[in-house]
């Protein structure tokens, strides 16, 4: 049997087609670069790139984009022993603009439907998730059915997955190999995957309602929730930085990381511990891949058994070095990296 990984996500997977030229839009640029894309996917590789043991749980198409995929996440060092192809889906495709240093507008290719969310309960590797030392999932597997479904079945594989309280979030020492260290919600709102202006079915607040006893279910099961403040609106229906952390932690998180942008980050642990820090200053070139590389980091410094401060302190320079960079995946930066922009 093998060791269990370090961090086990389960999400987005699909390919990033970013322009070459920034400040150009997307009918005019000439020249596009194709790198892995998909959240989850980026949160392993981040992960990796800090020399954790990463998996990534996921469905691609059965088509060229799909072995892509699979040949990226091997380059990456992450295990893609759990990315599995669907024939009658094909793999998605983001395109972006790039328009520094705040407006990236996303397109997602998602139709007829994405493969990722054709993951099915019974066919998931259940004992392989619960033993991983951290469970990352996302807010987009709860859309939609059989992803639905398979996401709690894993959450509740976790068995609440909780290292004792005062160990996981607070960083109180090392973890051992195989110790349960925190299974964490990302909270990862894209209302579009909701029924948000497709066709004028739904308006965003009304996906949002939807949504919410949906992002519930998964916060019962959560010792960590990490989302921006209109992720946690959705979540919680708080809007004010510090009411979103009380509310994520009412909900069942030990541990609540609002991210709020220019404001920096707040982090707020059950035991009373507060953390708030602000951004790592930039030249941004593309903000897109900042959050999973902050969601890598997080994991990162969990597993390391840092203060919680510092964590989010290092978490923060990661997706400052990423904003820095054109793509996500290939972006991510190594632990030297990190600590050489914490030292300047």
């Amino acid at each position: 049997m093998t060791a269990p990984h370090d961090v086990v996500t389960m999400g987005r997977i699909g390919v990033d087609i970013y322009p070459l030229q920034t400040g150009v839009p997307l009918q005019h640029v000439e020249s596009f670069g194709k790198f892995l894309g998909g959240s989850a996917t980026n949160v392993a590789v981040a992960a990796s790139r800090l020399g954790r043991s990463t998996a990534v749980v996921t469905r691609t198409g059965d088509d060229p984009f799909g072995v892509y995929c699979h040949e990226a996440l091997r380059g990456f060092g992450v295990d893609d022993r759990w990315v599995t192809p669907v024939r009658r889906y094909p793999t998605p495709v983001t395109f972006c603009e790039i328009f520094p240093p705040d407006d990236f507008p996303l397109y997602f290719y998602r139709q007829p439907k994405a493969p990722d969310l054709e993951l099915r309960a019974d066919e998931l590797e259940l004992p392989g998730i619960a033993a991983a030392r951290i469970f990352w999932m996302t807010g987009t597997g709860l859309c939609a059915e059989p992803s639905r479904t398979a996401t709690l079945a894993a959450l509740a594989a976790r068995g609440k997955g909780r290292a004792p309280d005062g160990v996981a979030a607070t960083g109180a020492g090392p973890h051992g190999e195989g110790t349960a260290v925190a299974t964490v919600f990302d909270l990862d709102w894209r209302p579009m995957f909701w029924g948000a202006g497709t066709d004028g079915e739904l308006t965003e607040a009304e996906a949002a309602e939807a949504a919410r006893p949906h992002y519930r279910a998964a916060l019962a099961h959560a010792t960590v929730a990490v989302g921006n403040l209109a992720e946690c609106q959705v979540a919680t229906g708080a809007r004010e930085p510090r009411a979103c952390a009380e509310a994520l932690l009412a909900a069942g998180a030990r541990l609540a990381v609002v991210k709020r942008g220019p404001a920096g980050v707040l982090a707020v642990h059950a035991d009373g511990t507060t953390a708030q820090v602000p951004p790592h200053p930039v030249e941004v070139v593309n903000g897109l891949g900042a959050g999973d590389a902050f969601g890598g980091s997080l994991c990162h410094g969990l597993l390391a058994g840092w203060d919680l401060e510092y964590v989010m302190r290092y978490a923060n320079a990661a997706g400052a070095l990423v904003a820095s960079r054109l793509a996500c995946s290939s972006a991510m930066p190594a632990e030297s990296e990190v600590e050489e922009l914490l030292r300047g």
